[in-house]
């Protein structure tokens, strides 16, 4: 088999278009946590794989890529149940980041972010409920969407916090990335709108060193920005109070299947599902209504024509097989970042840069909730007049 950088669960697994329309020609690989029909999920995990029958029909999301002509073509490794963003697993390895092959390509969507930054398909699909597509995107050097929450069709995808379970999506190619928007989001939204407040966040942007701070701010060289502290009380305790709904949320979700079926979880993975059967769900009222309350102040900023800017993730990738410890530690960090539009529900794109080593790493883009197109839009036309700039 030639080289798929073990993006696989299988690679041979194809699904011909169904019909007609603007992704015609286009391939695409999809995240081992979607239904398929006549198709077992492994979810990241044997346990998962032995426990559950194979789908009964193709979730929403495949059937709307196949009807306007694209081609599946292979479904990808995941982190065990969708719950890490380092990529590494235990139980069936880690895909190889293309970028950086010593360093991690970012998880859970990790399979689909090297297939798409491999050039292997022309796009591929994942979820992000913590950063699980924005994450792999950054690390692997490629282009990655997150919608607003509730904006994509969630049929036929495991779950695993479902206040902030979303379906997203990475390509090399940003127009790709807009194509690929058109399809999943078909609700009233505006399609284009001009962004005229570009806000930067202070915060955000003293969780990154100076080097590549200056990078990526310098694409911005030619954008009026105004600062602000959305957090009052700090990102910290936005993170914490992410962690504590996603947390309750997640054993809700999988707490009696585990319970029943005591599958293996690999180093990270274990912990992390034990502290969640230790949360009390008689709090998660409070702590979502004080969601509620960020939810609302954010959105209050951004308006109809603000973006948020900040960088995707504090560093380049990290390097493979760190200890469990320090990976907690750089997790804790990272989520700083990846809470602001998941505690929010609001949409996020990541667009690649290279810092002083040729080493991949990300800025974003955060817009108000259903301002999905009109930010892939926004963002791509920044893109190009910076071309037009440098040339």
């Amino acid at each position: 088999m030639k080289y798929n950088g073990n993006a696989f669960v299988k690679a041979d697994f194809i699904l011909e278009p169904t019909g007609s329309g603007s992704l015609n020609g286009l391939t695409f690989a999809i995240k081992d946590v979607f239904e398929i029909a006549n198709y077992k999920n492994t979810a990241g995990n044997p346990g998962w794989y032995h426990t559950h029958g194979p789908g009964q029909q193709n979730a929403t999301v495949i059937e709307s890529l196949l009807k306007n002509g694209a081609r599946l073509q292979g479904t990808t490794h995941t982190d065990e149940l969708m719950y890490s963003l380092n990529g590494e697993n235990h139980h069936y390895g880690t895909p190889v980041n293309p970028r950086t092959p010593n360093r991690i390509p970012g998880g859970s969507s990790s399979g689909s972010a090297v297939a798409a930054a491999s050039g292997l398909v022309d796009f591929a699909i994942g979820t992000d409920t913590g950063g699980s597509v924005r994450i792999p995107s950054s690390y692997c050097g490629i282009f990655g969407f997150r919608p607003t929450h509730g904006e994509v069709n969630m049929n036929g995808v495991i779950p695993l916090a479902k206040s902030f379970d979303t379906v997203g999506w990475m390509s090399q190619n940003i127009d790709i990335l807009l194509k690929v928007g058109e399809v999943l989001i078909s609700n009233d939204e505006v399609k284009d709108h001009s962004f005229r407040h570009v806000y930067y966040e202070e915060e955000a942007w003293r969780l990154i060193d100076e080097e590549n701070k200056e990078i990526l701010l310098d694409s911005l060289i030619n954008i009026s920005k105004q600062d602000v502290n959305i957090a009052s009380d700090g990102l910290v305790k936005w993170t914490e109070l992410f962690r504590f709904i996603q947390g309750t949320e997640i054993w809700q979700a999988h707490g009696e299947w585990i319970n029943k079926e005591q599958p293996t979880f690999g180093p990270g993975i274990a912990e992390r599902f034990q502290w969640t059967s230790t949360l009390n769900p008689s709090e998660l009222p409070a702590l979502v209504e004080k969601q509620n309350v960020i939810r609302n102040q954010l959105s209050s900023l951004l308006k109809k024509d603000g973006i948020l800017v900040i960088p995707t993730a504090p560093d380049v990738a990290p390097l493979k097989n760190l200890p469990s410890e320090e990976l907690e530690q750089y997790r804790h960090q990272l989520m700083q970042l990846t809470c602001i539009a998941g505690l929010t529900g609001l949409p996020q794109v990541t667009i690649p840069f290279e810092n002083k080593d040729g080493l991949p790493i990300g800025l974003s883009f955060i817009a108000n909730h259903h301002q999905d197109i009109a930010l892939i839009k926004w963002v791509r036309e920044m893109l190009f007049a910076k071309r037009k700039v440098t040339r």
